[in-house]
């Protein structure tokens, strides 16, 4: 999908493009997120993405941009297939899920998703912590969106054998289960100059890290 997001004073408002398992958000929910999290004018704008399996999240990335994406339309995609989910900017991974293959591992890969976008005040904790709040006189807030496309196979219940790694897909074949060598130098580069927030390395917040933690986003 191609976003361009809201200009100006958008302090507490948050764009989110995802997608979910459950068309009403449900508990069991499994869900894959871009999270925009609005600023004060002149500020940057942080991206979120966030990993949900069977209703329990709490896997947050935050990170700069390198542009600014109030002031032209730039791309933001999932790549989901049963090996990883790669988070991309303009064709740049900023963030790669590995699947580690185990009974415990926290990776969604039993349910269908469906594609949402939303746009909603999230002034209690999206920017600065809920320190910045919504300035409604500068109401209404639109993001705008072009060019959406996608490539998958169809659900069929009760387990359809495209969800299995069968390599007839080209998101389902060896080159799309690792990170290419030119992208393993952009997301080095991402890695190095615009991660803020890693939950992985929080130890105030898990005294012990979550078991994907321990998987390498280069293999």
């Amino acid at each position: 999908m191609k976003l361009k997001l809201v200009g100006g004073d958008s302090a507490g408002v948050v764009t989110a493009y995802y997608m979910c398992s459950d068309t009403g958000a449900g508990p069991e929910r499994d869900e894959l997120d871009f999270e925009f999290l609005g600023n004060r004018t002149g500020e940057p704008y942080i991206i979120q993405t966030n990993v949900y399996k069977s209703g329990v999240g709490s896997r947050e990335m935050r990170h700069m941009l390198w542009f600014d994406p109030t002031e032209d339309f730039h791309t933001y995609s999932i790549l989901w297939n049963n090996h990883q989910i790669v988070f991309f900017v303009d064709k740049v991974p900023i963030r790669v899920y590995k699947n580690g293959d185990k009974p415990n591992d926290f990776f969604p890969n039993e349910k269908p998703m469906y594609l949402f976008s939303s746009i909603w005040n999230a002034d209690d904790w999206a920017t600065r912590g809920g320190l910045e709040k919504t300035n409604w006189k500068k109401a209404p807030f639109v993001s705008t969106y072009k060019d959406f496309n996608v490539e998958g196979c169809q659900w069929e219940e009760p387990y359809p054998t495209c969800v299995s790694t069968t390599t007839k897909y080209w998101w389902d074949q060896y080159g799309a289960w690792h990170l290419t060598e030119a992208q393993k130098k952009d997301f080095a580069w991402v890695e190095r100059n615009l991660v803020i927030y890693d939950y992985c390395k929080d130890t105030e917040r898990f005294t012990k890290m979550p078991v994907e933690c321990s998987l390498s986003p280069w293999d």
